[in-house]
């Protein structure tokens, strides 16, 4: 016989404990801070911003200590507060043209006007642990002979003023596609307030791909390599660093400084044939995330080429070049909301079931029971 799981608050009091509980870990060991993760963990952090589609990273560490390092958990914290948050007003395009970068890198062209930039990258890191990070030390302590480490002097070099992004460089050229703005320029699709609609315009998708899963992304833009979207990409650029965000309060009319944002953006490169219309070019697909996140950049500019398919007289037979498909599944929160609330009860729906299989199972035991038996063919 089933019964109902009872307990009420007094059980979700107790969950509370429990969970604060194992949170914390062995008490003998200093507890993180907030501070720490923001500092020492900022990848996580900007991933937890771009799912959680809110630029904190204050909250963001906040979220990934609460949720004992879950990002999808973190995420959803990020979002359940980004609701209870006053809206007044839409800040002004950001110019990503004026970032002070700090990464600038393209796949390109070696010679890149500006320079190449390495930065801060694991892109030429040996995939070897480093067990001095174990110490207090992080890292500057002894290596495991017992030297000394010797820390490498950082050489400061000032950057070229002019930076020009590589679809820039193409479309002097008349070799990439021209991205012109729609008519009358209207604000941006906000898929927070309306509901999207099929087929969705670009703005929604590239909105829906800035907060969705950076690992759905990532294997949707893994499978347009592998064959399954016909576009052989190039990284034109990708550039990190930080841009000014400005406000035009409407008491002023003029924009003020709200402070600067870390972004990270990925100018895709892509082959395209021509047709009768249009000539032989390259195609574009972009991508911009919060924080140093090159990875989820990168996925969203491959997705964003596969999905402008249609625009380009393409079929569209693959997932990811189907903009219903990838809006409908990339956001991981509602993902994961769907897939965990099967941990809930399902008691009532389950007896339905089980009566189903056993009134089929009698059903068809009579059945046979009903039925001659047929006895085998005398051998010869």
């Amino acid at each position: 016989m089933y019964v109902a799981v009872k307990g009420g608050e007094a059980a979700i009091l107790a969950t509370h404990e429990r969970v604060a509980e194992a949170r914390r870990g062995d008490a003998a060991v200093p507890e993180i801070s907030v501070a720490q993760i923001r500092e020492q963990q900022a990848l996580a952090c900007a991933r937890v911003m771009n799912e959680g589609s809110l630029y904190d990273a204050d909250l963001a560490a906040l979220a990934l200590k609460q949720a004992q390092g879950d990002v999808i958990e973190a995420a959803f914290l990020m979002r359940a507060y980004r609701t209870t948050l006053p809206r007044f007003g839409s800040s002004e395009p950001v110019d990503t043209a004026k970032m002070a970068i700090r990464r600038r890198v393209s796949a390109t062209y070696k010679d890149l006007p500006g320079g190449q930039v390495l930065g801060p990258t694991y892109d030429y890191t040996h995939r070897l642990f480093d067990f001095a990070l174990m110490d207090n030390e992080g890292g500057s302590g002894p290596d495991a002979a017992g030297n000394a480490r010797l820390e490498p002097e950082p050489v400061a070099s000032p950057l070229d003023d002019h930076m020009p992004r590589v679809p820039d460089i193409l479309g002097a050229e008349g070799l990439m596609e021209p991205e012109v703005a729609p008519e009358g320029d209207p604000r941006p699709f906000d898929l927070t307030r309306e509901p999207v609609s099929f087929p969705a315009d670009r703005d929604v998708r590239l909105q829906a791909m800035a907060r969705g899963d950076e690992g759905f992304l990532l294997g949707l833009g893994y499978s347009v390599q592998r064959g399954f979207g016909g576009n052989h990409p190039f990284v034109g650029e990708i550039r990190v660093g930080e841009v000014s965000v400005e406000f035009v309060p409407e008491e002023l009319g003029f924009a003020v400084d709200l402070g600067e944002i870390t972004l990270t953006e990925c100018q895709m490169v892509n082959q395209f044939a021509g047709s009768k219309d249009v000539p032989p070019q390259f195609t574009r697909g972009y991508g911009l995330a919060f924080g140093h996140s090159e990875r989820k950049a990168m996925s969203m500019s491959l997705v964003d080429r596969a999905l402008k398919a249609r625009e380009f007289g393409e079929a569209a037979e693959y997932p990811a070049q189907q903009d219903e498909f990838v809006l409908y599944h990339s956001d991981n929160v509602e993902a994961a909301g769907f897939v965990e609330h099967l941990k809930l009860p399902h008691y009532v729906d389950f007896q339905g079931e089980l009566e189903l299989i056993r009134r089929i199972r009698r059903e068809r035991e009579a059945r046979l029971a009903a039925e001659p038996e047929t006895l085998p063919e005398a051998a010869e």
